[in-house]
Formats: structure tokens, sequence, C-alpha cells
């Protein structure tokens, strides 16, 4: 799921950041939550799905940001440490 940034006022909910998207509860993952990134700055981050990614793209929102955010895992590595 792509990370989205967006500023909203200060102490703002997922619901509040949803109105302002116009996205649904379907369109986020609600586990992930609408998180503080920089409260100074109002800024914050929650996850959307593809879709809705690709609806706020072509919005061109100039206060939204879309980064990818790729599933981070340890590998093993039969030989041991390296």
């Amino acid at each position: 799921m792509p990370l989205l940034t967006i500023r909203l006022p200060q102490h703002a909910t997922l619901d509040a950041a949803l109105q302002v998207l116009g996205l649904s509860v379907s369109d986020v993952d609600t586990a992930f939550g609408l998180v503080a990134l920089d409260p100074a700055q109002h800024l914050y981050a929650l996850r959307v799905t593809d879709a809705a990614a690709a609806r706020l793209t072509v919005a061109d929102d100039a206060g939204v940001g879309l980064f990818a955010d790729p599933r981070i895992e340890t590998s093993e590595n039969p030989n041991g440490p390296a």
C-alpha cells in the first residue's frame, strides 16, 4: 500500500483525513491509522490502497504526497553472518 502524507489541522483524526481526501474507510489501512509525522508542521501520514492512490494522483492535489511503502523483511543467510 502506498504511503500518503498530508497537511491537516493539529490533532486531526483519521475521519477528518478521509473527509478532506474524499476517501472511505475501505480506501485506507485502518490498522496503520493516521500518524503524526511532524505535529509542528501539521504533517500526517496514512496508508492507502493502490486504487485510492491512483485517484489522488489524478486529482493532483498539491497538499498530498504519495510514496512507495515497500515491505521490509529480514533475509536469511544460509552461511551465517557475513
